[in-house]
């Protein structure tokens, strides 16, 4: 019997993705934060997450032939959009270091949290393919 990686890790891995992904916009929105009419921008993270759980659930809608279009909601839920800031500059850049630090900040502790959980779901495959207790 072959393992589903897809069902054994269930959406820990995509998290994790999403968390990666969200890390680069957000150094790249620090490192730009002297840059004169640079746009913050930003993933909706929880968003993102729920369209991939709902394609993940939506299996009756397959894909029968290859020129179909295909169901990609959760790709879009993932693009980056522009962050509204809450005090404009006079130069055009929307980049509030603090907020964008602490988003920064925040998304690390949450990948940390998601590859813990990623690590906990490799460590029960193990035991359970070479059949030791944890």
């Amino acid at each position: 019997m072959a393992i589903s990686f897809e069902r054994a890790l269930g959406i820990h891995e995509r998290a994790l993705q999403l968390r990666l992904d969200r890390a680069e916009l957000l150094a790249n929105n620090l490192a730009n934060a002297d840059t004169p009419n640079y746009k913050a921008r930003d993933v909706d993270f929880r968003a993102a997450l729920q369209a991939e759980q709902n394609r993940r659930q939506a299996m009756a809608m397959q894909r029968t032939h290859a020129r179909h279009i295909g169901l990609s909601a959760a790709d879009a839920a993932a693009e980056p959009m522009y962050r509204v800031p809450l005090q404009p500059s006079i130069d055009g850049n929307t980049v509030e270091e603090q907020m964008e630090l602490a988003e920064y900040t925040k998304n690390a502790v949450d990948f940390q949290a998601s590859f813990f959980f990623l690590n906990a779901k490799f460590k029960g495959l193990r035991s359970a393919i070479t059949g030791e207790a944890s």
